[in-house]
């Protein structure tokens, strides 16, 4: 069996720069099994497959260890592939997920994620991440992610933290993030549970991110960093209970999977 793929450097402006997904488009679905197998070897933070439905497609991603419910760079790379790749006409296509519908259109250059806002709501500060990185956050909140506010922007540039304790943690990953000079905010992101120890660009973090900085800063529309080795910046707009996540995306390579 021959597999298509496709590796897409998300939220980039130029090849090495953002965060690599993998996109295998399918007529039907493989077995899971299979799937994550795929991930797995291709040693990617997200691998993304996706089927066409009578609507659009449905989309599924997959980190080297497991399958995750929201994962907003590789919908973007998913998009790049069938608007860049494929041929698809529209300016507008509709996803299926484990997270409800999501839409991705084009405008102009850059491709919009219109993703559900997750709030995050302030909670005490569990001891591993005071440990982790051995500073005292500003307050710390909760969603999908732990959301770690630091005072200062150097704080997020410059933290290396324990890993292993933040593996102990509940919910599926850790963002740190800080106000900026150059943006609205910076931010990285750690998932060391899921297999991901720094994503490089993470657009699912963007939907609770917004609606915090939106808050805090009194504004809906925001420009930001995420600060990882790789590096990558995020338009994003808190619209209501969705966020709408754009950025850039280039092809990096083009081949087939044989099993």
């Amino acid at each position: 069996m021959k597999i298509p793929i496709y590796q897409i450097d998300a939220f980039a402006e130029k090849p090495f720069e953002g965060n690599p997904a993998a996109v295998c488009p399918l007529e039907s679905w493989l077995p899971d099994a299979l799937m994550q197998l795929i991930a797995e070897e291709n040693n990617l933070s997200e691998t993304a497959f996706f089927v066409p439905t009578q609507t659009g497609f449905h989309i599924r991603w997959f980190t080297p260890t497991t399958e995750v419910d929201l994962c907003g760079h590789a919908t973007l790379a998913a998009a790049h592939v069938l608007f860049h790749c494929l041929g698809y006409e529209s300016d507008h296509i509709e996803f299926e997920s484990r997270s409800g519908l999501l839409n991705v259109s084009r405008a102009g250059e850059l491709l919009v994620l219109d993703f559900p806002a997750q709030p995050p709501v302030i909670c005490e500060t569990p001891i591993q991440i005071l440990h982790a990185f051995g500073i005292e956050p500003v307050e710390c909140l909760k969603a999908e992610d732990y959301v770690v506010v630091f005072e200062l922007e150097e704080d997020v540039l410059s933290a290396d933290p324990n890993l292993e304790l933040l593996a102990e943690l509940d919910g599926r990953g850790v963002i740190i993030t800080a106000p900026s000079e150059s943006y609205d905010f910076v931010c990285r992101f750690f998932a060391p549970k899921q297999g991901i120890n720094e994503d490089p660009v993470t657009g699912s973090s963007f939907t609770q991110l917004a609606p915090y900085w939106s808050g805090r800063l009194g504004h809906s529309k925001l420009y930001a960093k995420q600060a990882s080795s790789r590096g990558g910046e995020v338009i994003c707009e808190l619209k209501g209970e969705r966020v709408e996540i754009a950025g850039r995306a280039m092809k990096y390579l083009q081949g087939e999977i044989e099993v």
